[in-house]
């Protein structure tokens, strides 16, 4: 495999507006070539609700003045707000020979073991993806498949304010609680929790040489 095939380039990207971030990934996914390289973007963004592909506006309860945007992404709905780390993975699974289910597999291990390493036992869920604290949805998994590769990606609640998960049913599942790692007794930086879900990312999805790149 070729270096450019093998390495995952990182962008922290800090925080950004949806829709620009969308249209990026949409862009970079449609421009990308046979040797373009595979890359994640680490970021937060400001309050916004999403609705995926197979969203019900029936699951937006009450989004008050929280902007709504429909998206192309797979899931139903949920909430984005600062505190919370968003990794969009822009990869060629063709080119890594991973299917959704893989795909999927793989980003919720990451999250598993990212806990597992900060001693937080957590588990996937296949009848409802995203990873899970003693029932509690605290990471959440949306991606769209093209020819190109997939993007979009998993967004994991850190020191967030969990409030507006109340006027939504999270990925269309009533009354699920949502919890954050503030509350299960993790204190760190926002940018120190994107160091260490990295590498956990580059192991699982096979990646041998990492890259960070400038924003």
């Amino acid at each position: 495999m070729t270096p450019t095939a093998d390495s995952l380039i990182r962008r922290d990207l800090g925080l950004v507006d949806y829709l620009p971030t969308w249209e990026a990934m949409r862009e970079f996914t449609a421009r990308r070539g046979p040797a373009t390289a595979d890359e994640v973007w680490l970021l937060q963004h400001p309050p916004v609700y999403t609705l995926g592909l197979n969203g019900r506006p029936a699951h937006l309860i009450d989004p008050g003045d929280i902007p709504v945007i429909e998206t192309d992404r797979g899931g139903q709905v949920t909430y984005h707000g600062p505190g919370q780390l968003v990794a969009y993975l822009l990869v060629d699974t063709r080119r890594r020979g991973l299917g959704v289910r893989a795909m999927v597999e793989a980003i919720e291990q990451t999250v598993i073991d990212l806990l597992a390493e900060l001693g937080i036992e957590a588990v996937g869920r296949r009848d409802a993806p995203g990873v899970y604290i003693d029932g509690a949805k605290v990471a959440a998994l949306g991606l769209r498949f093209r020819k190109q590769g997939c993007y979009h990606g998993l967004s994991l609640n850190l020191d967030m304010d969990l409030t507006p998960f109340a006027g939504i049913d999270p990925c269309g599942y009533p009354d699920m609680p949502v919890t954050r790692l503030k509350d299960h007794g993790i204190d760190m930086a926002i940018d120190d929790l994107a160091d260490r879900l990295y590498p956990h990312l580059c192991a699982n999805l096979g990646y041998t040489m990492p890259s960070r790149s400038a924003k």
